[in-house]
């Protein structure tokens, strides 16, 4: 990474929109948000962007399959059904022609939804059209074919959801009580998460990897990383030394942060165009109060 040494600007008369919809009460434990991306009018080129680390998403795509990869991984031709784990680096996709619904799941949908631990896919996709812990919502792809109104399609994905409510398992509370903890910026270190919980550092070492996919002392360092970047997606002209957290010691530690987290340097990253995340962080923020949906707030 990076998977192009170019910074493209949008193609002309291309098109790109990011729309989020309101969530069912039932569901705002478990699903951050259902959205709506469009990539239009390319003429055959590819819109470049690279998504930051985030909880798993679940995404149906018409259209031109994007091109994705995930870190280090080889750029692939992504399913018509992706099932993304929670990742710890960053996405790079080129898409064309595309229309792709997505569905946000949080720490507590994947324990509620999926039966996988979040560890076995933690920086991977799958193609969910075959994997068996995502056919519960594999009929989504042919439904939302044949739904050409956005707010009906969406409403038809919030739908679905809400009845596989009924045959999931009880939550774990410890997972909620965690989430909460990752997302308090006061929370910096694993014994801090431990006084949190009441709970053994051996036990959150386990609860993480199981629920969010990583150990907690990674996880910690994803959220100031993640709080840093979500102040540069809001106000882009602000420079580096100013949207760092303030539980960074100094700007080489944030600098070998976003090396790991993006693959790439904080200047190469500002200097990049970003087409599609760009605009998408104010729709996000607007709709669901955070601009990157790992500093999503869970309800519950």
């Amino acid at each position: 990474m990076p998977h192009s040494d170019a910074s493209p600007l949008l193609p002309a008369g291309a098109r790109v929109a990011t729309r989020f919809f309101p969530l069912s009460p039932a569901l705002r434990p478990y699903v951050s948000t259902i959205y709506l991306s469009e990539v239009a009018g390319t003429d055959g080129s590819r819109v470049e962007d690279y998504l930051h680390p985030e909880w798993a998403n679940l995404r149906f795509i018409e259209g031109d399959r994007p091109l994705a990869a995930i870190g280090d991984s080889p750029v692939i031709k992504a399913p018509r059904f992706v099932a993304t784990g929670p990742t710890s680096t960053a996405t790079y996709f080129a898409a064309g022609n595309m229309r792709a619904w997505g569905i946000g799941i949080l720490p507590m949908g994947w324990a509620k939804f999926i039966p996988l631990s979040a560890e076995d896919l933690a920086d991977r996709m799958t193609d969910g059209g075959t994997h068996p812990a995502f056919a519960p919502f594999a009929p989504l792809l042919g439904a939302l074919r044949q739904v050409k109104d956005v707010d009906a399609a969406a409403a038809l994905i919030d739908g679905h959801a809400c009845t596989l409510l009924a045959d999931a398992p009880p939550d774990d509370p410890a997972i909620l009580a965690a989430h909460r903890a990752l997302v308090d910026d006061e929370v910096t270190s694993v014994a801090d998460l431990s006084a949190k919980l009441s709970l053994s550092e051996r036990s959150i070492e386990r609860l993480c990897h199981r629920a969010f996919g990583f150990s907690p002392k990674l996880l910690l360092r994803r959220q100031r990383f993640l709080r840093s970047l979500g102040r540069f997606m809001l106000d882009p002209s602000m420079a580096w030394i100013d949207t760092m957290d303030h539980h960074y010691y100094d700007q080489a530690q944030f600098t070998r942060d976003f090396q790991r987290f993006m693959g790439m340097s904080p200047r190469d990253y500002a200097a990049r165009a970003k087409p599609i995340l760009g605009a998408a962080a104010f729709a996000r923020a607007a709709a669901a109060g955070a601009a990157v949906q790992g500093l999503h707030k869970p309800a519950g």
